[in-house]
Parts: C-alpha cells; structure tokens; sequence
C-alpha cells in the first residue's frame, strides 16, 4: 500500500539508518534543512538529534522543537509522521521523547492515538516474541534484559517484556495492563486487518508493543499504520532501524559493493579508525581488527583525560602521534577499555560527554590532514565525530556495508576538506566479531596509493 507520508525521523544517535539507503540526514537540530528534505510527498529525512547524549529534559526539549520547526518551516502535520528512533536494545530516553513530540503535534491540532514501540532489528537478531524482547549474544538468544546492554549505565532496566519494561522506565505512569499489544499471532493469523483492529483502538496517546521475528511482520504493520493514517488517525513511533524500512516504503537491503566504494586520490592514502564505544561486542571487533593488523593505534587514557591536569598535554601527544601515523599507515584512534562510571546516571553521562568531546576535538584537527576515509565506531560517537569534529551538516545514505548494519555515509554540505570523503557509521553493538576488520580491509583496497606496511608494529605509535 502506498503512502504519501512525510517521514521525519528524530535519531538518538546516526545508526538509525542502517537499513535504508537514498535517504537524506541532517547532522543537527536543523529544522529547516530537514524541512527542505521533507518537500516531497513520501521523503524521508532523518535528523540527528544525539539525544542519548543528553540528559531527559534536553533530549526532550529538542524533540519538541524539531517538530514544532518541521512544521513551522511549511511541512503539512497532517502528512507527517515522527519516528523517535530508539536503540534495539532498548537503551535511550524512551518515554521522555515520545510525549514531548505527542505534545508538539498536539500544539499543531494533531492529538496523538497511540505511540508504537518497536524494537527489533532483524538484522542484529533482536526480535520481540509474545511481547518479549531478545538480542542475539554471540550465537545465544537473550531475553534482553540478561545481557549486557540492560547494565547500562545511564539506561540500564530489568525487565524484557515490553509492557513490563515501559512501567519499569516510566516510573509507573505507563502501567503494563494498560500498554496494547500486538502479537506475532495478530501479525501472521489476522494480517493488517487484524493489527489495523488493535492499533484503531489506541486513544490519548496509549503505548502498543509490537511483535516482529521478520521484515514481513514489520510490513503487515506498515500498512496497517498507513490505514490509519489514511483515515485521519494519528500515530507516532518508538523503533529500532528495522520498522523504518517499510515506513519509509522501502524494500530490502542496498548492500555496497566494490564499485560504491570510491576513495578520492587527492587523500592522504590512509584511514582513520575512531573507537569510542564500550559494549562487549566493540572490544571484540578491535581484538580481531588488532590481530589483522596492517595500522598503528593510539590510545586514549580515559582517566588521563578526566583530570584537568594531564588532559592538555595528553591529547596534544595523542595528536602528534596519530598525525606522524597517518602519513604512513590506517590509524586506528581508542578510548581505554575499562568502562569509568559516575555515581549515578547523570554523571555517567557527564564522563562520556567529556571523553566524547576529547575524541571531537582530535578529529577537528585532523581534517586538515585529509584521511581518505573515516569510520567511527559507537553511536555517540559517530555523531559528535561526522557533526561536531567533521562539521558535515547533510549526508545521503549510499548504502550499508552488511544487510542492514553499518551504513557509508556521503557529505554533501561539508567543509571542502571532508567532501568526497566516505563516512561509515559503526554502531557499538552490531557484526560480527570480525565485521570492524573487514570493513577497513574494504576501504583499505578501495583507497588509492594505499599499501599495507610490510612491517607494522600496533603498538609503535600507542599512546598510553
């Protein structure tokens, strides 16, 4: 069923769309640059919002005034939908956002019907069955609240089952009974009929957890939103990358090949790795990209830059060193891996924004130096490196690296010494073990004048 929806979606972090291509990104709370996106009748545009990054009244407080500028800027909200995109592993602020884009579409004269939580994200092997959401942990299927990505410092929860999981994180103002749910049984027994019937039930903003295993469940709900929409209801959307797909109208996965991959031979011939991500899954990847080899690494010390009187002088070494390995080979550029938590979630916060804004700061000085590809690894990490330390304000989507998981970004509106120069966004907690050393094998063989040093020591130009 087709639709002539306007898309906008409000992405915590620049993972979001991993599995769409084509589309356009906003690297920022710029309204009008996502309105001119949103032109057309059935555009996709999504904004990064970095709102995971943030603490809950920001986060919600930007939601509120994306929208209320999307639409101030000529976008109809009656052809409008708002995805708040959200981790698959349930992480973010998952309730705070949601109600403040209800309460900006409802300024507008647009009350919101229900809000759809949709986690999973097919690709990574997080699904939700019977209203419980699971992640795939090295080959082992989780309920998600026994693995590591619950302990989250900021985000962390204790429950898996959806209804359950809004009541832990809403603090009780979402009670379970009262969350709809939608059933793989509903999906695949009732077809959009049946989802249509449960979703139409929703009134005054009620909360539906939504069951899906496969593209096809998230197709058969798709339509049944377009439905509702066409009849004048209004729904908004909590979702992993997955849902966006069939929301967006699209179909299947772009998967780049080696033609899609061209590296400018004006760069330096050498690419840039930055690390920032903790998750368990990350470490693994620099295990296995360390073991190949083939680049040098500098480290950065996370308490080193937590005091006041080592940060200058560690991150000007950090440059040095990064800036002499560069000429010569791949760089790849880490925080430590020990994980320094604050005492409570907000300081946690704090911790990761000044370790963040230390990574921001080395890559703003390295575009200069022209590094023929970059790929940063984790979600925050990847925004504040492609906004704040790249300074690209519009990228298009080429495509993703794997089905569905780890998209190459295209600057489009950048400074001139970043055009041309392929982004790749590397979520903390997807791939394979292996998936961080092959996506550098691709761009190593895509770049030009590239070699691979016949004697590379990884620990040569570390910086502890």
């Amino acid at each position: 069923m087709t639709t002539d929806r306007r898309l906008l979606v409000l992405d915590d972090d620049p993972t979001g769309s991993q599995c769409v291509a084509g589309v356009d990104v906003v690297l920022g709370p710029d309204a009008a640059l996502a309105a001119a996106a949103l032109a057309e009748p059935g555009s996709t545009c999504f904004v990064l919002t970095n709102s995971r990054a943030l603490e809950e009244a920001e986060a919600a407080g930007l939601a509120a005034e994306l929208v209320d500028g999307v639409i101030a800027a000529g976008v109809d909200p009656a052809s409008l939908h708002v995805v708040s995109r959200s981790d698959s592993t349930l992480r973010g602020h998952v309730i705070a956002e949601p109600a403040a884009i209800a309460a900006a579409l409802a300024h507008h004269g647009r009350e919101v019907d229900g809000i759809l939580l949709v986690p999973a994200m097919i690709e990574a092997g997080r699904t939700t069955t019977h209203g419980t959401h699971h992640a795939l942990v090295q080959g082992e299927r989780l309920p998600v609240a026994e693995t590591d990505f619950a302990r989250d410092a900021t985000f962390g929860y204790t429950r898996s089952d959806l209804p359950g999981f809004l009541e832990e994180r809403s603090g009780g103002t979402v009670p379970a009974p009262e969350v709809l749910r939608v059933d793989l049984e509903d999906i695949r027994g009732g077809g959009a009929d049946r989802v249509e019937e449960i979703l139409g039930a929703a009134r005054g903003g009620r909360w539906i957890a939504v069951d899906a295993e496969e593209y096809a469940d998230l197709e058969v709900v798709a339509e049944a939103v377009t439905r509702l929409e066409a009849s004048g209801r209004t729904l908004l959307t909590r979702c992993a990358p997955s849902f966006v797909r069939p929301l967006a109208g699209q179909r299947g996965a772009r998967v780049l090949t080696a033609e899609d991959l061209e590296v400018p031979a004006d760069r330096a011939g050498h690419g840039l790795v930055v690390v920032g991500s903790h998750v368990g899954l990350t470490t693994r990847q620099l295990g296995v990209l360390q073991e190949r080899g083939g680049h040098a690494e500098v480290e950065l010390s996370v308490p080193a830059l937590l005091d006041p009187l080592t940060r200058g002088t560690h991150l000007r070494e950090a440059l040095e060193a990064v800036r002499a390995a560069l000429r010569e080979q791949d760089v790849v550029l880490s925080t430590s891996r020990d994980l320094v938590r604050g005492e409570d979630g907000a300081d946690s916060l704090a911790i990761a924004r000044s370790v963040s804004d230390a990574v921001v700061e080395l890559v703003a000085a390295l575009r200069g130096d022209r590094p023929s590809w970059v790929i940063a690894k984790g979600g925050i990490t990847s925004h504040e490196v492609a906004a704040s330390g790249l300074g690209i304000r519009r990228a298009v989507v080429a495509g993703q690296f794997f089905p569905g998981q780890i998209s190459l970004f295209t600057p489009r509106e950048a400074p001139p010494e970043v055009l041309g120069m392929p982004y790749v966004v590397f979520p903390g907690n997807v791939g394979g073990d292996d998936a961080l050393a092959e996506v550098v094998e691709r761009l190593r063989a895509a770049t030009p004048a590239s070699s691979t040093p016949t004697s590379t020591t990884t620990d040569g130009a570390r910086h502890a």
